[in-house]
């Protein structure tokens, strides 16, 4: 593969684990962000840490494809767990990313459309981002028998090894600190955790025709205690999305490379 993968993270704690893959080639600086070479398994990476937010992510993922020549592009980070059946350092490998705050407000609450649709009635309500079946069909089978890392034994959490599942993620431009809301989110969606970039960046991804994977761990669980749960957690936790990364990479570089134009 020529092209590099494009590894986004949108803070410190995130970005952190990805510092060993960071060669020593210098920084470049582009609209304030930092965007640093690196190589993990003989392939080339460009890592970038891009803040919080879509349109943070949107503009960052533009660069890494157009300016940096990426060919797939992966988000590792946390997220907030929507799902009961979920817990405090599980990971999602999204199936489908869904940006759930953009609709319309009308009388009776919110319509979700897709990004970029007119969202009146009469146009369909279809939203989302989804990864090619074949591509879920081999997720599963790269990660069958994987196991996170477990969580520190210091953290106020039951000792238990976290699980890896695969599902819906939604995206908007909120920290989700409420149960009313959780709950809401969950039983509209189905979706099994809440974070603020990953749609941005799949949305980006399939308009300039490159492949991309979202991978979270849960620093917390959406609810009213999710703001001290993100600051206790996060750190933690990030560690699960960065070990997935050293699995799954293998399969966004053969994806990106089945659209690669054969070389003459």
């Amino acid at each position: 593969m020529s092209r590099p993968v494009g590894l986004i993270s949108a803070l410190p704690a995130e970005f952190s684990y990805f510092e060993d893959f960071v060669d020593s080639s210098p920084v470049v600086r582009e609209a304030g962000w930092e965007f640093r070479n690196g190589v993990l398994e003989d392939i080339p990476l460009v890592i970038v840490e891009a803040g919080m937010g879509k349109v943070q992510t949107a503009v960052v993922a533009t660069l890494l494809i157009q300016q940096f020549g990426c060919g797939g592009l992966i988000f590792s980070g946390v997220a907030g767990g929507l799902s009961p059946d979920l817990a405090i350092g599980d990971a999602v490998v999204a199936t489908r990313v869904i940006q759930h705050d953009y609709g319309a407000l009308v009388a009776d609450g919110f319509v979700r459309y897709h990004p970029g649709v007119l969202p009146v009635p009469g146009i369909p309500t279809d939203h989302g981002y989804a990864l090619d079946a074949d591509v879920v069909d081999t997720l599963k089978s790269t990660l069958h028998g994987f196991r996170l890392p477990r969580l520190p034994g210091h953290l106020p959490i039951e000792d238990r090894q976290p699980t890896v599942n695969f599902g819906t993620i939604l995206t908007g431009d909120q920290f989700v600190n409420s149960e009313e809301a959780r709950n809401r989110l969950f039983g509209e969606t189905g979706a099994l955790a809440v974070e603020m970039e990953g749609g941005a960046m799949a949305q980006v991804a399939e308009r300039l025709g490159v492949p991309w994977l979202v991978l979270r761990t849960l620093s917390d669980l959406a609810g009213v205690d999710s703001h001290i749960d993100f600051n206790v957690f996060t750190s933690a936790v990030a560690s699960g999305a960065a070990a997935l990364v050293r699995e799954v990479l293998p399969v966004i570089v053969a994806k990106s490379d089945e659209g690669e134009p054969a070389k003459q």
